[in-house]
């Protein structure tokens, strides 16, 4: 009787100890360190909604460059040729990157409007940001189709 008790009360403290770190994993902070991972190209996997909708993306006709450095940088869109080569669009997007409290905001602006984006994720392989409204934007390192000659 007392295993199966003393067994019982194990399996309850790793399903909370489990539960604990799943929930303390969407915390994730972005740190100062990683910036420089925002260097590269980019291209988006999914939108998630506020209201919790979820838009996946396979394959991508046109990639985020992205180019950083002490707190500026750009994006501009290219479409990714099978050669290897980019078209890149007339369009940059410039932005400040500044840090409010834990968090890093890419701020926008243009002759045209302003605005902003939280970056709630960033490492290596992949980030995320959230816009004023709520939507959460996921992207991942773009890896080029390898076509063999």
């Amino acid at each position: 009787y007392i295993n199966i008790l003393a067994w019982s009360i194990m399996m309850i403290l790793i399903l909370v100890m489990s539960v604990l770190l799943f929930c303390d994993g969407g915390n994730k902070t972005v740190n100062e360190a990683d910036l420089h991972y925002l260097n590269g190209y980019w291209e988006i996997s999914e939108v998630v909604f506020p209201d919790g909708s979820i838009k996946a993306y396979g394959v991508n006709p046109s990639i985020d460059f992205i180019q950083f450095e002490d707190g500026k940088g750009y994006r501009k869109k290219m479409q990714p040729k099978f050669d290897g080569s980019y078209n890149a669009s007339n369009d940059t997007e410039s932005f400040t990157l500044t840090q409010n409290n834990q968090n890093f905001i890419l701020q926008y602006k243009n002759e045209f409007s302003e605005w902003e984006e939280n970056l709630v994720a960033l490492d290596s392989l992949g980030f995320s940001v959230t816009n004023m409204d709520g939507i959460q934007y996921t992207y991942k390192r773009f890896e080029p189709i390898k076509i063999p000659k």
